[in-house]
Parts: C-alpha cells; sequence; structure tokens
C-alpha cells in the first residue's frame, strides 16, 4: 500500500480534507498517511484528528507526524505539498506595498505572485532535494501557488516527477453548467492553458456544445453578472451568474475561462486600469483584493476550537463523499495504485503539448491517469487568441523562475516589468521604487541575491 506525505499538515483544513478523501477509497485505507508541518500545535491537531477517525471507523491506516520531513519521506510513494511560505502576514506586507501603485494582489502572477512564487520555489525546491535523496521515485503532487512558477522550477531543476494540481477547472465548469441549466455530472469539457487561465475549448452537455446557448445568453450589450470574490464554500456556493470579466473574456475572445475574475482581471490589462473599470466591473478594493490571503482568522480560530471540541467528545467524524479539492491528488493515488483510469486536468510540463506557446513552460492539460503513470494529452494549437493571451503571462513566469533559482533580483525585477496588468498601471520608476520596497520587505528570503 503507498506511503503518503503530507507537507502543510498543519492546515487542517486542506490536511482534514485529504485524509477523509483518502479514507473513502477502501483500496488505500491500509496506505501510511505521514503529516509533516513546522507548527507541531496545529499538526498535533490534525493528527489526533486522524488517528480519531481511523479508530472510529476501524481502519488500519497508518498516521505519523513530525516536524523533521526527512523522516518520514524515506521510500514515500507520494509527497503532497499544500504549504504558504511566510503566511498570510508577508502576503499582506507585499500588498501593502502595491497597493501604493494601485496593484491589487495575487498569489499567482503581478508583484505579489512573482515574490510569493520565489518563497515557494526556494521551499519546494529544497523538499524535492530531499526526495532526490531519499525517495527519487515518488509522485510530487503541488496544492501550492503559483502552480506555474513552482513546477517549471521542479521540472528544470530537479529530477522529481511532479504535477501541480488545482480546482478552479472543476469549480468553474460546475458554475458554467448550472448558469446553462444541465446537471454538472453530465457536462464534459477539453481545456489547455496555463493555470488559472486555461480555455474550455470544448464544453458539452450529452455531446451537445453549450457555447451556442451561452452566445445566446450572453448577446445583449449589458450583462448584471454577480460579485466578483473569492469562495471557500467547499462545494462551491450555488452561483447562478457568471462573473462580469468571464462573461467578457467569453464575448471577445471566444471562450471561457478557467480563472474566474479574481485571476483572470489580473493576468490581462482590460479590466483594473483604472477606478472606473473596478467599479463597472466589480473588483478590488484594498480590502477585497487580500481577501483570498487567508481565511477570515475568527472564521479560522472557531474552526479550530470546534475541531479540539469534536475530539474531545464522543463525537463520530462521519465519511462522506462530497466534493472536497484534496479529490484530485487521491484519484491519482488510486488510479496509480488499482490501474482505475481517469482523466484529470493537471499542471505539467509543455514538451510538445501546446505548440503554439513557449515550450518547457509549464501547462495545464487534460491528462490519463493509470496504473503507468499520468499522461498528458497532445493539444497542438491553440486558438491564435488565446495563445496570444496567455504568452505574456509566460514570459513573466519564466523570468521569475529563473530569477529565484539563479539568485538574480535584476531577472525578478523583469519578470515585473513585463507584467501586463502592472505595466498597464504603473511607469517604469514606480516599477522600479516598488520593487525595492518589496525587497526591503521581503529581505530574509533574498540572502546571497546578486
Amino acid at each position: 500500500m503507498p506511503k503518503m506525505v503530507l507537507v502543510g499538515a498543519g492546515s487542517f483544513h486542506f490536511a482534514r480534507n485529504f485524509i477523509m478523501d483518502v479514507l473513502m477509497f477502501p483500496e488505500l485505507r491500509d496506505s501510511t498517511i505521514a503529516l509533516v508541518d513546522i507548527d507541531k500545535e496545529r499538526l498535533d491537531l490534525t493528527a489526533a484528528f486522524a488517528r480519531k477517525l481511523i479508530k472510529q471507523h476501524g481502519f488500519k491506516t497508518r498516521i505519523e507526524a513530525t516536524t523533521d520531513r526527512r523522516e518520514v519521506l524515506k521510500d514515500a510513494d507520494y509527497v503532497i505539498v499544500a504549504i504558504k511560505v511566510g503566511g498570510a502576514r508577508l502576503g499582506q506586507l507585499d500588498h501593502k506595498v502595491t497597493w501604493k501603485y494601485g496593484v491589487e494582489w495575487d498569489d499567482t502572477l503581478g508583484p505579489c505572485g512573482v515574490f510569493y512564487g520565489h518563497r515557494h520555489i526556494q521551499a519546494i525546491l529544497e523538499i524535492c532535494r530531499d526526495m532526490e535523496e531519499l525517495c527519487p521515485n515518488a509522485w510530487l503532487l503541488n496544492y501550492s501557488n503559483p502552480q506555474a512558477m513552482i513546477c517549471w522550477a521542479i521540472n528544470d531543476y530537479t529530477k522529481i516527477k511532479n504535477v501541480g494540481l488545482c480546482p478552479n477547472q472543476r469549480n468553474l465548469a460546475e458554475d458554467l453548467a448550472r448558469n446553462a441549466g444541465v446537471p454538472f455530472n453530465e457536462v464534459s469539457y477539453w481545456l489547455a492553458g496555463i493555470n488559472h487561465f486555461a480555455f474550455y475549448l470544448e464544453l458539452t452537455w450529452r455531446g451537445q456544445d453549450l457555447y451556442p446557448k451561452f452566445r445566446e445568453k450572453y448577446k445583449e450589450k449589458v450583462y448584471s453578472g454577480i460579485d466578483a470574490g473569492w469562495r471557500y464554500e467547499n462545494p462551491p456556493g450555488n452561483r447562478v451568474g457568471i462573473d462580469l470579466v468571464e462573461v467578457e473574456m467569453f464575448k471577445k475572445f471566444g471562450y471561457f475561462t478557467t480563472g474566474s475574475s479574481g485571476h483572470i482581471s489580473k493576468y490581462v490589462p482590460y479590466f483594473m486600469r483604472t477606478e472606473k473599470q473596478k467599479e463597472t466591473y466589480k473588483l478590488g478594493g484594498e480590502t477585497g483584493s487580500v481577501s483570498g490571503l487567508a481565511f477570515d482568522n475568527s472564521k479560522r480560530k472557531a474552526e479550530e476550537e470546534e475541531l479540539k471540541r469534536q475530539i474531545a467528545s464522543d463525537y463520530k467524524f462521519p465519511l462522506t463523499d462530497e466534493y472536497r479539492w484534496t479529490i484530485f491528488a487521491v484519484n491519482i493515488i488510486d488510479s496509480i495504485a488499482t490501474g482505475t483510469v481517469r482523466r484529470l486536468n493537471c499542471n505539467v510540463k509543455n514538451d510538445g503539448l501546446i505548440t503554439n506557446v513557449t515550450q518547457g513552460c509549464c501547462v495545464e492539460v487534460p491528462c490519463m491517469v493509470d496504473k503507468e503513470g499520468i499522461h498528458p494529452c497532445h493539444i497542438g494549437d491553440l486558438p491564435a487568441q488565446c495563445a496570444a493571451l496567455i504568452q505574456p503571462n509566460i514570459y513573466v513566469q519564466e523570468l521569475a523562475v529563473r530569477g529565484s533559482v539563479e539568485k538574480d533580483k535584476n531577472k525578478l525585477f523583469q519578470s515585473i516589468l513585463l507584467d501586463p496588468l502592472t505595466a498597464s498601471i504603473c511607469t517604469i520608476d514606480e516599477m522600479q521604487q516598488m520593487f525595492e520596497e518589496m525587497c526591503a520587505e521581503e529581505k530574509e528570503y533574498l540572502k546571497g541575491f546578486k
């Protein structure tokens, strides 16, 4: 039975979901789940939950917990990474700087995304070095953002097999199905692009193309849409509309994307350059733009206290098959363990998969998973307008990766200079000043940089 190492298990919301998903598969119940986190108090809470759940249901699953990942990496089959380096505090400091220049926070692109990426690249490459020594044949399944930068760095600078996993494509497809008035479990889609900016190239219901339905629905010039924003509901809330940015991108470029307005508006220069645009598309704001940095602290604390109460009481934790983001990783593990064939959308190296964007970058494409592993699907050329939209973001990602690994501040700065939205808001001198201020905030992560 496989041995799974979860790095970032102190995030008990994610860890709890992962553990429950593993236990939903009878074939995986004799596995070992090793929990790793630098925060021992939060790690112990997750471990206590896991052990009680397993005991209550009479499973033989083995739980290990440690603050030293090297203790448990030996002979691991899968390493699941869900970490947030620097926590919400550092992200908020980054945003405090960029907000002065009119630039919103994002964890995958722009100035904050570049620095967020740098911190995670450094940390995850260290995990990979340990894996090369202790479990060189293991798969690394990454949930941390920014997916594209992290996976690109792993592909180019390590020998570790890896994929990046993200719930956005599934969540947005569910929104689209609901908006079309059809059951999600009867919808099929084929997508390709980069993480948070892939295109639903095909979207069908019972074999019927849904795009004509959407063209008719949104042919009117004015569409009220719904408020943009982060969604932590699990499963996603019952949204009856589609974000204005999503609709506008569909109307202008012909395809819906996987990013939702919270990401797409920051990948392109069309929606957030002015306050009027933000108001029109219901975007931004100093508070709203950082809502994704962390769960509301009071809500998190309340969840933690409730979990402690449940562990200390005779409460029986149920096993349910509700949708959880962690299911993607567990589906991969189960398919490789049992040979069950599945198609999942993963972030992988662009080795001839999408032929009209940078080769070697990280792309999000359908992948077939079976006993032999993960097999990305060939896409060929994206529609020209789609390739043109994502290519500038790929250049940002590449320079950010090179700058981080090579410890080159100039390349980190150049990646921000090339960011489409930031360049539409700031002058080159403003970007220089903003970058220097961010470096001052991040100095502990820039030691040894030239």
